[in-house]
């Protein structure tokens, strides 16, 4: 067992706070991001998620101006953008897809001017590169307790408004009609959808937090049509990518030539695209269904 235990562990990786530190916000992220993913993907905002993370840049980016937690800058940025996109109206596809691209186009002029800021007006080296890839492992401990209560109020949203937000997935009209008040429930979904990407863009980046909340979602999605189940396995997987990522990450600074590591972020993506070609493999094997509550 101790041969197993090194083979797959480099040395020192248990016993290092940061990697502690990473493994638990890094599995809360993920934990999050897949069961938000799951209505993300059910309810076609796949585009309001990658909006939303691009829109994080902003926040983050403003938050090393000011000298607060990025985390601060991530959420409030996605919360306020989700309002605003809820504001101009997303009552159909088209209106939405609309409020999204005016939202997104205005919050990343934004994040090119702060990051601009940040790199000539500051003294805090690699801000860009820190926002956009991520940096697990130098994530302080003094951001726990915000990241978990960024993940509460996401899944606390899921698990709360989880009869409407799959019944005006699946049809507005008909929730409408039974009395569900799919604006709300809309806007709701939003604001979960902007704590997800938030807490993926402090762990994996801005860049590429929207794999963390699409790409397990829609690989379980490939192999199950029941929208519980397809929650909690894409929340599942999300922790299994991220958890591997970070050991490979981990033994990577002992990989020849350069011994310097690879970015946690290339492995969790890495992960993320292969399990959905695995996925999308069995996924063609299943005879096609309607979708179950």
């Amino acid at each position: 067992m101790t041969s197993l235990l090194h083979l797959l562990f480099a040395p020192g990786f248990l016993a290092s706070p940061p990697v502690r530190l990473a493994l638990l916000t890094g599995g809360v992220a993920a934990f999050v991001s897949g069961a938000v993913g799951a209505f993300t993907v059910l309810r076609g905002q796949s585009y309001a998620g990658h909006a939303l993370a691009d829109l994080s840049v902003t926040g983050g980016s403003g938050s090393y101006l000011i000298g607060i937690s990025p985390l601060l800058g991530f959420a409030g940025t996605g919360v306020l953008a989700a309002g605003v996109m809820d504001m101009i109206g997303i009552r159909r596809p088209r209106g939405r897809d609309l409020a999204t691209g005016i939202v997104r186009g205005a919050g990343l002029g934004l994040a090119a001017l702060f990051l601009f800021w940040d790199t000539t007006h500051t003294n805090t080296s690699g801000v860009a590169v820190t926002i956009l890839f991520g940096s697990m492992f130098t994530i302080s401990p003094a951001v726990i307790p915000l990241v978990v209560g960024c993940g509460l109020v996401a899944l606390a949203i899921v698990a709360v408004f989880y009869r409407p937000l799959l019944l005006s997935s699946v049809s507005a009209d008909l929730a409408a009609a039974r009395g569900i008040p799919v604006r709300a429930v809309g806007l709701l979904c939003l604001i979960a959808i902007a704590l997800a990407v938030s807490l993926s863009a402090l762990t994996i980046g801005t860049i590429l937090s929207t794999a963390l909340l699409v790409g397990p979602a829609a690989t379980v999605l490939r192999i199950t049509d029941r929208p519980g189940r397809a929650t909690v396995m894409a929340a599942l997987l999300g922790v299994a990518v991220t958890w591997l990522g970070i050991v490979l990450a981990y033994d990577s600074f002992t990989w020849p030539p350069r011994h310097d590591g690879w970015p946690v972020s290339f492995f969790v993506v890495a992960l993320i695209f292969v399990g959905y070609l695995l996925a999308q493999l069995v996924g063609r094997r299943r005879p096609v269904r309607r979708v179950e509550s």
